[in-house]
């Protein structure tokens, strides 16, 4: 059996058994997330909440911004409080004082040790006691707790409206004024945030932790890290190392193929662009025009945690509150970086094939026109969930889902995906004879095939968790979208371009790349598939999970180990010959590719990875510190080294193409993203990561913390950076309008002349 069946076999070996054990742990999640109760109703039999209070109060969730504005269950926006953290410490606060009051007729903090010890054991017998009674599916709680809950109300109520008392505190949560406008829903939206604690608190049935494994860390409550948490960790920790050395002692014992002779001349540059090819131009001039509202958005957004409710002084919450610049920062990221991608696609297939198929480059047209609406549409539907204009069931079809990077509203949703399904059928018709066809490239152009059916079809899975599905299942399926999606099948993608574009400029021989492109997939899917399970510890699942994902999303960091291998070997083929010039910024983008994925998927992802770490920092600035360098460092530095690579074989005969913007676009965006990192982001999720351990989660994400001197010292820091990155993002505008500028003159030069 030759190395590349055998790779070949062993992927899909690996996709059939991966998917079969996610889909298992799936159907495990489903029987065992947190009941949602018809009533919750107290020892008397007072209803104090609806099973219709508590989903139409998700609703309300997800008509604010959900996700981004504050967490729940740790994941969201890290500027205001993670609202479970929050509900529980203000609870046992609440019941403490009531129950010192009733006793000894002082506060709390007034009684001595020992009578502080014995109320505390006392709050943990009520609160972590499972009553729900699952014959009547009604969950019972004390006369007490029904007492502090309807004094949360009260808070959260405030909170969330327009009360001129509460303003000081919604500033530090950088929330607008009357975030929901309606009293009744911050009354539903306060029996949402109440399941959601009580399912952290509470431990399920038969066993001494709680429906999200004893998150967030509290001790006062009782929840501190399972013995399943900190064994699964060691666990993953001796096998990483275990890997790595397999890894590295493979990777020694392969024998280097020799590289082939490189051509003089430019293999692309005498090979005429299609029309469709052509009309791609304006789909990557598109990304950069999003790149820069991205760039804007996110330097208003980190402002808010400064200035929660002003701009430099200017009121401009009233307009553009931070849970909307938040959403459009994160939804924008994806739209840029998969527009160039999509656009890679389209370029590579007639590209492989040589075939230009009929109706093609309108296609191309229709579906970019589409990409616009669905861009446009769904930012302006998030705009008016938010002002709160929409009634409940139109903000979830046309506004805000609430979702991180899904957000948009499930019509736009809708529309996207049967943009991705056009996108799909347009790659298929024009790579066809590619496949067909014998070629020394088969298994890649096969392996690239297959993640382009990957990245169509997948993004509707987030179509399984609908309106009112419980939080603990509708997580699961949303990283399916978010980790799969992003993080795994556009990875295969990517691998899989670059191996093509070397062997067509004649860097290296075909036979290596099949082999480094399967070796690659499988050793990635591997850990890739079960390890997006690391992202669903605490969100409702059993302890399973926990397991799986542990020992799997360490792998994960596997292929990074040797990523340097990968960023040195591309830097020196910059220079295989004189023409290669060319091409020069399009792979030094892949070499920053390689090293952020060392550094910001590798070393920084493993820093969230093991459940004992992510126990304590899931949700602080430590996860924002991994999020900006793995997608922008990784996806969107390879995103522009593709679309530089497309545009060279589009327009190299006739174009300006001005080096010298390239050179400060990638000093500038790597430099100014490796400052937001490591001289704001990073040091920030330190001190919350000490405050967390030290005390509490919910103490980690308060103001006291986020608004302490330190804390706003290192946002601060994070100006430079930004501005050098906005930079970046400038001089890559002003090289995509020169190379443009250009080709309409030297279109307009060519054009026949026309005598009268």
């Amino acid at each position: 059996m030759t190395k590349q069946k055998f790779s070949l076999i062993a992927l899909i070996i690996v996709c059939i058994t991966s998917f079969s054990i996610l889909l298992s742990l799936g159907s495990e999640i489903y029987r065992e997330a947190p009941p949602i109760p018809e009533k919750v109703v107290t020892s008397t039999g007072e209803v104090i909440f609806t099973k219709e209070d508590i989903q139409n109060g998700q609703l309300v969730w997800r008509s604010m911004g959900g996700h981004q504005l504050g967490s729940i269950w740790g994941h969201g926006s890290y500027v205001a409080p993670d609202w479970t953290a929050d509900w529980l410490h203000r609870e046992s606060t609440l019941w403490l004082d009531k129950a010192a009051i009733e006793q000894f007729s002082v506060q709390f903090e007034q009684l001595a040790s020992y009578q502080q010890a014995t109320l505390e054991i006392l709050l943990r017998e009520d609160m972590r006691s499972n009553r729900f009674d699952a014959n009547n599916n009604i969950l019972v709680i004390s006369t007490r707790r029904a007492e502090v809950i309807s004094t949360l109300q009260n808070y959260y109520s405030n909170l969330f409206g327009d009360n001129p008392d509460f303003q000081p505190i919604r500033e530090d949560y950088a929330m607008k004024e009357n975030t929901i406008s309606s009293a009744e829903h911050r009354r539903k939206l306060s029996a949402f945030f109440f399941w959601g604690a009580w399912a952290a608190v509470t431990e399920r049935p038969g066993e001494n932790y709680t429906y999200t494994n004893n998150w967030p860390h509290d001790p006062v409550i009782g929840n501190t890290p399972t013995s399943d948490n900190i064994f699964w960790s060691i666990l993953s920790m001796v096998l990483l190392i275990a890997a790595v050395g397999a890894l590295a002692w493979y990777h020694a014992s392969l024998k280097e193929h020799p590289l082939p002779n490189v051509s003089t001349k430019d293999p692309l540059f005498d090979v005429k662009a299609t029309p469709s090819q052509k009309a791609l131009i304006k789909y990557f001039a598109t990304a950069v025009g999003l790149f820069l509202l991205q760039i804007l958005l996110g330097g208003i957004t980190a402002h808010y945690a400064v200035e929660g409710q002003t701009f430099y002084g200017y009121p401009l919450a009233e307009i553009l509150p931070y849970s909307l610049t938040r959403t459009w920062h994160t939804q924008l990221a994806v739209f840029w970086i998969a527009t160039a991608w999509l656009g890679t696609g389209l370029y590579i297939a007639p590209a492989l094939s040589g075939h230009e198929p009929k109706y093609q480059k309108l296609g191309v047209n229709i579906l970019w026109v589409a990409l616009v609406i669905v861009v446009l549409g769904s930012m302006a539907g998030e705009w008016f969930a938010i002002q709160q204009y929409f009634d409940l069931d139109l903000s979830y079809w046309v506004g805000h889902q609430g979702q991180e990077y899904i957000d948009l509203g499930r019509i736009w949703q809708i529309l996207l995906f049967s943009g991705l399904l056009i996108w799909l059928t347009l790659v298929t018709a024009a790579i066809k004879p590619a496949l067909t066809k014998e070629s020394e490239m088969k298994s890649v152009i096969w392996v690239l095939y297959a993640s382009c059916i990957a990245i169509g079809l997948f993004y509707g899975v987030g179509f399984l968790q609908g309106k009112h599905t419980n939080l603990a299942i509708a997580e699961y399926w949303r990283w399916w979208v978010v980790h799969l999606w992003v993080e795994g099948f556009f990875e295969t993608f990517a691998t899989s371009v670059i191996a093509l574009v070397f062997v067509r400029l004649g860097l290296i021989r075909a036979q290596s790349a099949n082999s480094a492109v399967l070796f690659a997939t499988v050793v990635f899917l591997t850990g890739g598939i079960l390890g997006t399970l690391h992202h669903v510890y605490f969100t409702g699942t059993p302890t399973s999970v926990v397991a799986w994902g542990a020992m799997f999303s360490a792998l994960e960091v596997v292929p990074l180990a040797l990523i340097g291998f990968e960023a040195i070997e591309t830097y020196r083929m910059r220079k295989a010959t004189s023409w290669m010039v060319r091409y020069k910024w399009a792979f030094m983008f892949f070499v920053a590719t390689a090293f952020w994925n060392l550094v910001g998927a590798g070393v920084l992802g493993f820093l969230i990875n093991p459940p004992i770490a992510l126990y304590y920092i899931q949700g602080l600035n430590t996860t924002a510190t991994h999020a900006h360098a793995a997608f922008m460092g990784v996806y969107g530095m390879l995103g522009i080294g593709l679309m530089l690579t497309c545009l060279r074989g589009v327009t190299s005969q006739f174009s300006v193409w001005d080096d010298k913007l390239l050179k400060w676009c990638f000093w500038s965006l790597n430099i100014g993203l490796a400052g937001m990192v490591f001289m704001s982001l990073l040091p920030v999720g330190i001190i919350q990561f000490i405050a967390s351990v030290e005390h509490s989660y919910w103490y980690a994400r308060s103001s006291e913390i986020i608004h302490s001197e330190l804390v706003e010292m290192f946002v601060w820091l994070r100006v430079p950076g930004d501005i050098l990155f906005g930079m970046g993002g400038l001089f890559l505008a002003a090289f995509f309008a020169r190379l443009i500028i250009g080709e309409i003159k030297n279109s307009t030069k060519r054009a026949p002349s026309v005598v009268s």
